[in-house]
């Protein structure tokens, strides 16, 4: 008779770790990294909109995309999304409170792109050999 070790015990999942490939942290820095999130979260900052205006608002995203960044920050429970009963049917989607918290930060980000955005377009010309960098 053959004994055979048992099998080794399942690994908790390490919260709050983002280095670990398997930290639901990840999942959610992948959320709130994703551009067209960021821009969703931004659009809604002053208040409800509705599906239509947020594509026009930000530009350059298809429906398909809107829709999936809209469903997935959702379903995170950052955006809520308001049904009403027009013809055709109104729909809104608003910002959760707890979204409230990132929404200062990501803004934060914003304006220091707009800022070094100059800067770091020179660094990319220097960088592809069309301009020196900036003394």
């Amino acid at each position: 008779m053959t004994i055979s070790p048992s099998p080794a015990p399942p690994q908790p999942i390490r919260m709050g770790d983002a280095y670990d490939p398997d930290c639901p942290t990840r999942q959610v820095l992948d959320r709130i990294g994703d551009k067209w999130a960021v821009l969703v979260l931004l659009t809604l900052t002053d208040g409800p909109v509705r599906f239509n205006d947020l594509r026009r608002r930000i530009g350059a995203i298809s429906q398909k995309m809107l829709s999936q960044t809209l469903k997935s920050l959702e379903r995170d429970g950052l955006v809520s999304r308001a049904a009403f009963a027009t013809v055709p049917v109104t729909v809104e989607y608003a910002l959760t409170p707890l979204a409230g918290g990132l929404i200062g930060i990501l803004d934060q980000i914003a304006r220091w792109a707009e800022h070094h955005v100059g800067d770091i377009m020179a660094s990319r010309r220097a960088h592809d050999g069309n301009a020196p960098l900036p003394a």
